[in-house]
């Protein structure tokens, strides 16, 4: 069931008899009359597949199913802030954003080409804004039209979690949960909470975008993405984002098997006589790299390569005298094989949070909030990390 066929109106309507406990009362609120309200409840239960109200003399009593959609769509109404925002509309400009022309979204969203036209025009006009503009063959939106295409799209996030909360009443499993992986995450949190979770949601899909903060950071703010997994930042710029940590990660220094500097206690300085291959400044594990040479009273040494990809960095090292600085988690495999040896450990107070980041605005399912304990309990069996206070976590709303 797909968000598109249902009256934003109408779902406001019953959001607010969940509010206000009256259909007159909701009449009021949306502008519309008594009957019209009670013939588009009636047509949104039918298309839910499921009753809402049950009435009475006193008035409506939400079931499960209205106590959990009305949040998300009150959720919804305040990103689209404003009555001039139709299904239609929403939908055109999503469209024309994702496709970068009139015609994609059309052919895309099965909309005729004056609909979409009309759709954005109005919208540009309603919000006295301009949204989009030709550069030559696509269409791209205005600096305003990113930030109202943002919210559209947390808007839809909300509706589409509500409508897959209601089919998981009626049995049928439509929920998912979208992660972005950053590289160390990967190595055995992750997993260690993905197999935990299938085990007891083998209905749920779970999808997982890899990549680094910066590559993931966007669609975790546009709603693509529901938590991101990774090194967290100190301090966090970006408002309207939260991050918690996990654990506490190490890394380590290494070379490839048979490096001059193996199984010889390296001193800084003698590390620093080679080249590095490390993460770009801003990164946690650029600073941690950094900040063990200041402490050493070293030179930084050189860094001809900046990379944050295992794969890069493993072959790179095998096939030099390079050092690196990793994760003992992300080159097990590469230890196990023989192929890179740890030359040194960074001193305590040297490691880097590792933890969840998630937008202020995000309500998690009850199966994602499953999910959360998943990673939180994989997260504590992770051998030789330091943890931090889960408890807030696992109580989110």
């Amino acid at each position: 069931m797909e968000i598109w066929q249902f009256n934003l109106r109408h779902l406001k309507a019953a959001a607010k008899i969940v509010e206000l406990g009256t259909v007159n009362a909701a009449a009021d609120a949306v502008n519309l009359s008594q009957p019209a309200i009670t013939q588009a409840l009636g047509r949104l239960e039918k298309q839910l597949g499921v009753i809402l109200f049950e009435r009475r003399f006193d008035g409506m009593v939400p079931t499960e199913a209205a106590i959990l959609l009305a949040p998300r769509i009150d959720a919804a109404m305040g990103q689209l802030n404003g009555s001039h925002v139709t299904m239609s509309r929403l939908r055109a400009l999503l469209t024309l954003a994702d496709q970068g022309s009139y015609a994609g979204a059309s052919q895309m969203s099965g909309l005729s080409l004056p609909s979409i036209h009309r759709a954005v025009a109005d919208l540009s006009t309603a919000m006295r804004r301009k949204l989009v503009e030709r550069r030559g063959k696509i269409v791209a939106l205005t600096e305003a039209g990113y930030a109202v295409v943002r919210a559209f799209r947390l808007a839809r996030v909300e509706l589409e979690m509500g409508l897959s909360e209601v089919e998981a009443l009626k049995g049928r499993e439509t929920r998912s949960i979208a992660v972005g992986a950053m590289p160390l995450s990967r190595a055995r949190v992750l997993p260690g909470a993905v197999a935990r979770f299938i085990r007891n949601h083998p209905k749920v899909r779970l999808r997982i975008a890899e990549g680094s903060r910066a590559e993931l950071l966007e669609p975790l703010r546009q709603g693509v993405l529901d938590l991101m997994i990774g090194a967290l930042r100190d301090p966090l710029m970006e408002e309207d984002l939260i991050q918690t940590a996990l654990f506490e990660d190490l890394p380590a220094i290494y070379g490839r098997a048979g490096h001059p500097l193996a199984g010889k206690a390296p001193s800084a300085e003698d590390l620093a006589r080679y080249d590095w291959v490390v993460p770009q400044r801003g990164a946690p594990l650029r600073d941690s790299f950094e900040r063990f040479f200041e402490r050493a009273g070293s030179a930084l040494p050189l860094v001809p390569i900046e990379s944050g990809s295992v794969m890069m960095v493993r072959q790179l090292l095998m096939d030099s005298d390079f050092l690196t600085l990793l994760s003992p988690d992300q080159v097990a495999v590469e230890m196990e094989a023989g192929w890179l040896v740890q030359l040194a450990r960074l001193p305590p107070g040297l490691g880097r949070t590792i933890g969840m980041t998630w937008r202020a605005s995000w309500r998690p399912t009850a199966v994602q909030r499953d999910f959360i304990d998943d990673l939180c309990a994989a997260s504590e069996v992770v051998p030789g990390f330091k943890h931090a206070n889960l408890s807030h976590i696992r109580s989110m709303n």
